[in-house]
């Protein structure tokens, strides 16, 4: 398989929204602020590309391995994403950070936030359709969107304000929660429950 361009645009646009960078801005301030500011996007969008790339090379052999199914793997990551909502919503610390604030860098942002159960169950999906290359240039583009996002976190708490960010934080909660929900009731469904 060639590479092309449109490609490229296709995987790209759908990895942009199964991510959803701009919609995580919230989580993302609400999480640097309990890691005490301790938030280095560099690292974040490499173990991010990591976990993205290492998946779509070994992802679906890992989890039969594991004997694990994708719909499996996507409800987990819905009550992770579920726990981070009621998180955002409630204001309570359900994620202990294990008194090293870095190890917020790995869960829940890097995974499942940026390469969550929807980003690699994308990837794998996309897999059957693309080549590796052009999903690999899928991932790198997003990657530079998420690093940009995380580098402007300053500015974005600027702009929106302590009250705007509040309020936003408890929208995109109540959002967070709705997007846990559908996950969970979509993939339930093939457990006969």
């Amino acid at each position: 398989m060639q590479f092309k361009f449109d490609h490229l645009f296709t995987i790209s646009f759908t990895l942009f929204a199964v991510i959803d960078a701009l919609g995580s801005i919230p989580l993302f301030i609400s999480l640097k602020e309990k890691s005490g500011g301790n938030f280095d996007a560099k690292k974040i969008s490499l173990i991010s590309g990591v976990i993205m790339i290492g998946f779509l090379f070994i992802g679906q052999q890992f989890l039969d391995l594991m004997g694990l199914d994708v719909k499996s793997f996507a409800l987990a990551g819905s009550i992770v994403l579920f726990l981070l909502g009621l998180e955002m919503i409630l204001g309570h610390e359900i994620f202990k950070g294990d008194n090293n604030p870095k190890l917020g860098i790995i869960v829940p942002v890097a995974f499942p936030l940026i390469a969550g159960s929807a980003t690699l169950t994308t990837i794998i999906s996309l897999k059957a359709i693309y080549s590796q290359i052009e999903i690999i240039g899928g991932i790198l583009i997003n990657l530079l969107f998420v690093y940009i996002v995380i580098s402007s976190l300053k500015w974005f708490e600027k702009m929106l304000g302590p009250g705007g960010i509040l309020a936003i934080r408890k929208f995109f909660g109540v959002i967070l929660l709705a997007i846990a929900v559908k996950i969970f009731s979509s993939n339930m469904g093939s457990f006969g429950v």
